[in-house]
Parts: C-alpha cells; sequence; structure tokens
C-alpha cells in the first residue's frame, strides 16, 4: 500500500506555511513535501518538522523567479554559477531537514542557445550535483513536465528524462514521475509505470485535467495505486494537487490509506 506525502505547495493553503506541517500531520500524513523552502530560515522550516513529527520527502534546487516565469537554471549556460550557489543552498537545506530528495529543474527552453548546448550543461551540472550530494546520501531528480502548464519546459518526456540519466550516469540520479505530468503528455500509464521503474526515485500524483484530488477525473487512482505497488516503488507518492476547495474536505480518497 502506497504511504503519502502532503504537498504543502497546493495543500493546506487555509494556513500559513509553517502551520501547514501540522495540519497534514493531523489529517493523516506520514511526511510533506514542497516546492522551495528559502523564503523561511532553515531553523524554523525544521522545528515545524519536528514538532509534528513529519518526514521531509523531497523539494527543489532553488528555480530562479518563479513569479516571473523562471522555471529552473541547471540547464541554461549563462547561469552556471547561479546553479552552483542555488544547489549548495539547497544541501544545507536538506542536511538541516533530513532531506535526502532533492528535485533539480532544467528551466525552459532558451530561443538563443542551441538544444544541444542546454542538454550539455544539464548533464554537466547534474554530473556536478550528484557527485557532492552523494556525499551525503542525497538523491537526485529530474521530472518532465507537460507542455500545457509549463510552455517550452526543456524536459517534457520520459525517454528524454532517461537519456539524461543515461549521459549524467550517477547512480543518486533518478526520474521523477508525475502521474498528472505522464498522462497529459504520453498516457498509456500502466506500461509507463512498470517499464520506468529501474529509474523511478520519486512519484507524484494529481488528477486530469484539472489537477485536482485523485478521485476527480479522468485517471483511475485505485488502480494506479496498485501499480505503483507492483513497480516496486516504496517511497512517499507525493500529494502535489490543487484541492478542489478545503483540503480536509477532499481527503476521502485517502482514508483507506492512513495507517
Amino acid at each position: 500500500m502506497p504511504k503519502f506525502a502532503a504537498n504543502l505547495t497546493v495543500m493546506f493553503n487555509e494556513y500559513a506555511f509553517l502551520d501547514r506541517f501540522a495540519a497534514a500531520r493531523n489529517a493523516g500524513f506520514q511526511a510533506v513535501e514542497f516546492l522551495f523552502p528559502y523564503d523561511y530560515p532553515k531553523d524554523e522550516v525544521a522545528d515545524a518538522l519536528q514538532h509534528s513529527k513529519l518526514e521531509m520527502s523531497l523539494f527543489n534546487v532553488y528555480a530562479g523567479n518563479w513569479q516571473a516565469g523562471e522555471r529552473g537554471l541547471a540547464g541554461d549556460p549563462s547561469q552556471k554559477g547561479c546553479f552552483i550557489d542555488a544547489f549548495d543552498q539547497a544541501m544545507e537545506y536538506a542536511v538541516e531537514l533530513k532531506c535526502k530528495k532533492l528535485h533539480v529543474m532544467a528551466g525552459l527552453v532558451s530561443p538563443d542557445v542551441s538544444m544541444e548546448a542546454q542538454e550539455n550543461c544539464f548533464v554537466s551540472n547534474l554530473k556536478y550535483a550528484a557527485e557532492h550530494a552523494n556525499d551525503l546520501d542525497v538523491t537526485l531528480l529530474i521530472e518532465p513536465l507537460n507542455n500545457r502548464d509549463v510552455p517550452g519546459y526543456f524536459l517534457q518526456y520520459s525517454s528524454q528524462a532517461r537519456d539524461i540519466l543515461r549521459k549524467v550516469g550517477a547512480p543518486n540520479l533518478k526520474y521523477q514521475m508525475d502521474i498528472y505530468h505522464l498522462q497529459i503528455m504520453e498516457g498509456d500509464l500502466e506500461r509507463h509505470i512498470l517499464s520506468l521503474a529501474d529509474i523511478t526515485g520519486h512519484v507524484q500524483i494529481a488528477n486530469v485535467p484539472m489537477r485536482c484530488e485523485p478521485d476527480i477525473g479522468e485517471i483511475n487512482y485505485s488502480y494506479i495505486f496498485d501499480l505503483i505497488d507492483q513497480s516496486g516503488y516504496d517511497g512517499f507518492v507525493g500529494c502535489e494537487y490543487k484541492p478542489a476547495g478545503k483540503t480536509d474536505a477532499g481527503l476521502g480518497w485517502f482514508a483507506p490509506y492512513i495507517s
């Protein structure tokens, strides 16, 4: 049976960020994830985790100015130094929060740089990051995003991700399988979940088309959860969905999975 992490960037928004940890614990979650913790001091986030007795499953390396539309630094040759600084910052937070997984975002395709140059930059940065993360037993993740929600994102397909993993060649670099993005871009979920099991390091969920609760939409998640178990994945499944209403009101799907 899968175990779930609440994504505090999109869930429990009825509360201030640091209060969302207790709300997630009270709802029955064992772990949390979020996009970025950098607006808050490391010790404050760590205290919220500790007091709520939650595990930290995942967060992202700083990805640039999110409000301005930036979606990652790792594939931009002009941001090489900024990426290294962002990665170092992420590792400091990872140590403080006892987090063993970091998502590295590639960024948007640049009209001024060739795709080959961007891929080479992405691979080079991932090699650097994976080597340093390995010293602290941290796994890095790359995630294809759909081109409807994130037009122009560099990494869009699972086959691309597998190719990048091969070129980097680091055992602590894995594929982040977001079922929502995968359904929009590729479909055929059963085949993909099972065939990508060998490279999958994290799983996230939301339903299509509205990116809301797993029991609202076109994906049969009770079937998908059985497939995730069948695939051998035993990490946390991140709930990166946008609740249709208040978070607690939409957690009926979660009740059978509370341990």
